[in-house]
């Protein structure tokens, strides 16, 4: 456990509260975003307060642990490892990969013998099977990739818009900092981890067949970033390139690949009767670098990134999103979070009037006072317009909270 990392405080404050709370901790993301290194750091928390703490730490990405296949295993290998006249700490990472784990969580909590931290890259197997296992007995802390201040720190860069198209174009997984940030290098990394994120989390996890169907509906996502996408929508197109499917197999899929992370679902909500829709949804991708090293960096394409990078940064501050519909007009983002709503629309540039009265009008159309906010990357821009916030794109990432 003795490994150098660079300290991602922004997570140590909204864990640091429940430290020794009888309650589980359960850090959920994508794959590499950081979640064992969030651990270690708690870890070392904890010993700087309780010099006597037992601490007990399981990877089941090392092979040093391949022995614990099952919640038996976990509760053996645990037991055998508390001590009597200490506090115990059990940390648990990658927790998915042990067989009826929440079995043994349900075990630990009721013994009260450890407090209890566990990670996990599978949104569908963590929601259903700590959700019924042990409901009201645990707190999720979502882990995403850096920010585009932490990527700043991370590369020790200067904000700049150099720095942003770095952060645009190579995505913000940890350990990217220790690569020369270079396309051959960069992206041969991400795709190494595309490849594991998409046979472990979801190719063996759903024991998927159709592979290349797979690799071909994430190239179409990769390409519609921000667009509204529909299952049959979908299919019409696969057929185009002689694939043949169905809108049911291709909802499957679908959640599939949801449930590791690696994109993100968002519904379209009324606006003015909040009815959420069930159909054309748009998909991100929890982060841009793995996107572009898939279907690769094109300039044309970074309105659709800017739109990406927004959902984001609202998603690390813990929003919930919608695609506002406000009869024929949409707004990008209806962003809620205890109380709070923000009406978001996001542009590459508004060069010109036609483009001003789209964005901005759409916001002036919705009849309520909760904050309006257009994002874009004009460097000069004048004063707010009738009430509506404008942010640079830097400026939006570095100080909207």
């Amino acid at each position: 456990m003795n490994k150098i990392y660079q300290k991602r405080p922004y997570y140590l404050a909204k864990i640091t509260p429940f430290i020794g709370v009888d309650i589980i901790k359960v850090l959920i993301g994508q794959r590499r975003v950081g979640k064992s290194y969030i651990l270690l750091q708690l870890m070392d928390a904890i010993k700087a307060k309780d010099k006597k703490a037992n601490i007990i730490y399981i990877n089941k990405e090392e092979s040093d642990y391949d022995a614990i296949v099952n919640y038996r295993d976990l509760i053996v290998y645990a037991q055998k490892r508390s001590v009597a006249k200490a506090n115990n700490y059990l940390f648990i990472d990658e927790i998915q990969d042990i067989e009826n784990f929440e079995k043994a969580l349900r075990h630990f909590f009721a013994k009260k013998t450890f407090d209890l931290y566990c990670t996990g890259s599978n949104a569908r197997l963590l929601s259903s099977e700590i959700a019924t296992g042990l409901s009201g007995r645990y707190i999720e802390i979502p882990v995403h990739p850096l920010s585009y201040r932490e990527f700043l720190q991370f590369q020790k860069l200067p904000s700049s818009e150099e720095s942003l198209m770095k952060y645009i174009r190579y995505g913000g997984l940890p350990f990217i900092a220790n690569l020369k940030l270079t396309d051959e290098i960069v992206y041969g990394y991400l795709q190494s981890i595309h490849n594991t994120i998409i046979l472990n989390d979801v190719v063996a996890r759903f024991k998927i067949r159709n592979i290349n169907f797979l690799k071909r509906l994430l190239e179409y996502l990769a390409d519609n970033i921000g667009s509204l996408v529909s299952a049959n929508r979908i299919s019409d197109f696969l057929k185009s390139q002689k694939i043949k499917t169905t809108p049911n197999i291709i909802l499957d899929y679908l959640s599939f690949l949801t449930s590791s992370f690696i994109i993100r679902e968002v519904n379209r909500a009324n606006i003015k009767g909040k009815k959420i829709f069930e159909i054309n949804e748009k998909y991100y991708w929890e982060d841009l670098g793995l996107r572009n090293s898939l279907v690769g960096y094109k300039v044309a394409e970074i309105g659709q990134m800017l739109e990406n990078l927004v959902f984001s940064h609202l998603l690390r501050l813990g929003f919930t999103i919608h695609v506002g519909q406000l009869e024929h007009k949409e707004i990008d983002f209806v962003a809620e979070k205890e109380g709070k709503k923000v009406y978001i629309q996001v542009a590459y540039l508004i060069g010109d009037s036609a483009t001003k009265d789209r964005e901005f009008g759409n916001l002036l159309a919705i009849p309520d006072n909760y904050q309006k906010i257009v994002v874009s990357m004009d460097k000069m821009m004048g004063d707010d317009y009738k009430g509506i916030k404008h942010y640079q794109i830097i400026n939006f990432l570095l100080n909207y909270k």
